[in-house]
């Protein structure tokens, strides 16, 4: 025994294996995954397979996602467009928004900017055209003071109507006034100065005799009237540009329902 013991020991120091820097290669690396015999052992017992009722239809729904919890990772491009134009419109409007509060940069200018949008308000030119009509003497003048009464009625009830439908608000927090809450201008879009202004001078452009500096001066006070809007952070740019776009079709309809001097002698008379 001693002597087979000996002859073991002087073979293991003889093998080139056994030393320090071969043991790697005898050895089987860390992290190696263990056979599938005892992961099949160990796995077994515990787990469980799925139930027998369940059928692929139940399974496929389980394994289905919620439809707010999915992101859109394609978004077309009409989509792209709307959110980069909106964000510039926002960003536009609140930088020519000078004189949107107390601490703005053009602050003092407010009340002369808020006089200015009060011409293109829907009380005065109402109750200015009613005063109107009621001083004229002629045939011509009452039809087309009717006439623009209409146009001024309908402007007021279609802004407020989409203004209802739309509910968007201005760039910043500003509250109506009381001649906001009487013409139910309430809301950003469209803006109803705008679009007011917009008809009304066109509707003067097309229906009085005026020289041409009386005539850009119109033009210019349309578009003063929706700048200022935008100046005192009520509307955005695209809510005064939608204003310009109702006010024309706005006049194009009153065209096409033009009420003759009769008409107008009947209503008069009535009322």
């Amino acid at each position: 025994m001693p002597a087979s013991q000996s002859r073991a020991r002087a073979r293991d120091r003889n093998n080139v294996l056994n030393r320090a820097e071969f043991l790697s290669l005898s050895q089987p690396p860390k992290g190696t995954p263990e056979p599938r015999s005892s992961a099949r052992k160990a796995s077994g017992p515990s787990a469980q397979p799925p139930p027998a009722s369940e059928g692929p239809r139940e399974r496929r729904q389980s394994q289905q996602l919620p439809e707010e919890d999915c992101m859109q990772l394609n978004p077309s491009f009409k989509g792209i467009a709307f959110s980069s134009l909106l964000a510039i419109d926002i960003c536009m409007s609140k930088r020519l928004g000078v004189c949107a509060g107390r601490a703005a940069s053009w602050a003092s200018a407010r009340s002369m900017v808020k006089l200015i949008g009060i011409t293109g308000h829907g009380v005065p030119w109402i109750g200015g055209t009613i005063l109107c009509l009621v001083k004229s003497s002629t045939l011509a003048g009452q039809e087309v003071l009717m006439n623009l009464l209409l146009a001024l009625l309908l402007d007021i009830m279609t802004v407020a109507g989409v203004q209802k439908l739309i509910k968007r608000r201005g760039p910043y927090e500003t509250s109506p006034s009381l001649l906001d809450y009487v013409t139910m201008d309430l809301y950003a879009f469209p803006a109803g100065h705008a679009s007011r202004a917009a008809m009304v001078s066109k509707f003067f452009l097309s229906h009085l005799v005026l020289a041409v500096p009386l005539r850009v001066l119109l033009v210019l006070w349309a578009f003063c009237v929706g700048l200022s809007r935008v100046m005192i952070g009520r509307h955005h740019i695209t809510d005064v540009l939608s204003g310009f776009i109702i006010g024309y079709f706005q006049f194009r309809l009153v065209e096409l329902v033009w009420m003759s001097s009769n008409t107008c002698q009947m209503l008069i008379s009535a009322w």
